[in-house]
């Protein structure tokens, strides 16, 4: 994979865009887990692709930080530590917490009903199928993006919570129960709408302080395996 290879428009383009969509929900749903070294012949033959594609496809993933690759060795799905992990929850529990201050400042009526429609609708909806996992924009995401602050947007981008999909596959308990995300998610939008910004970021950042505080209690009891 160390050299260049740049596709033309065309089927080789498609196919590239197919297998970054399958390979992406592979990782994300834990089928591929992290440390998993990718077999490039057994990816190539299950997704039916050549290696130009799939390779494309891999890079883009990397592009994502979703994988690594070392030359003479190959590609991994990405590993991270718990104090990665932790450290990612802090800056959630900060900006996420100033996003939802400022969406309670500056969101129109029609952007914050379909804010609404998404807090109502859970954290991460199941049975997407491949290309609906790249587009899903969770509510979290929607209440970033729509914050009008483009440093956090910057910070907080696709690849950040493609991140969290991924641990999240590999640790199930690093996540509320869906209905408890739920009634967060509704009470935070609720807020929201009041343009209540003081409440709104105070919801917020007791919603993402309860998941960093399992993860310190389990990092410090040792009972996080990476």
């Amino acid at each position: 994979m160390d050299e260049l290879i740049i596709l033309p428009a065309g089927r080789d383009g498609r196919d590239a865009d197919r297998a970054f969509e399958a390979i992406l929900a592979e990782i994300v749903s834990g089928v591929l887990p992290a440390g998993v070294k990718l077999n490039e012949p057994d990816l190539s033959r299950r997704h039916g692709v050549k290696r130009g594609p799939l390779r494309e496809a891999i890079r883009r993933l990397q592009g994502r930080n979703l994988i690594t690759y070392t030359p003479n060795v190959g590609a991994r799905i990405i590993k991270h530590s718990a104090d990665d992990i932790l450290q990612m929850y802090e800056v959630r529990e900060a900006l996420e917490s100033m996003a939802a201050r400022l969406c309670a400042e500056h969101l129109t009526d029609h952007e914050i009903e379909e804010l609404r429609a998404a807090a109502s609708e859970g954290p991460f909806p199941e049975g997407l199928r491949p290309p609906e996992l790249e587009t899903h924009k969770s509510f979290h995401q929607q209440l970033v993006a729509r914050c009008g602050n483009e440093m956090i947007a910057r910070v907080l981008d696709e690849s950040f919570y493609q991140l969290l999909r991924l641990w999240r596959s590999n640790h199930p308990w690093l996540r509320h129960s869906d209905e408890h995300s739920r009634t967060d998610h509704v009470r935070i939008a609720e807020a929201i709408a009041y343009r209540d910004g003081d409440s709104a970021e105070l919801l917020m950042h007791n919603h993402i302080r309860r998941l960093r505080l399992i993860l310190a209690d389990r990092v410090r009891k040792g009972g996080f395996t990476s």
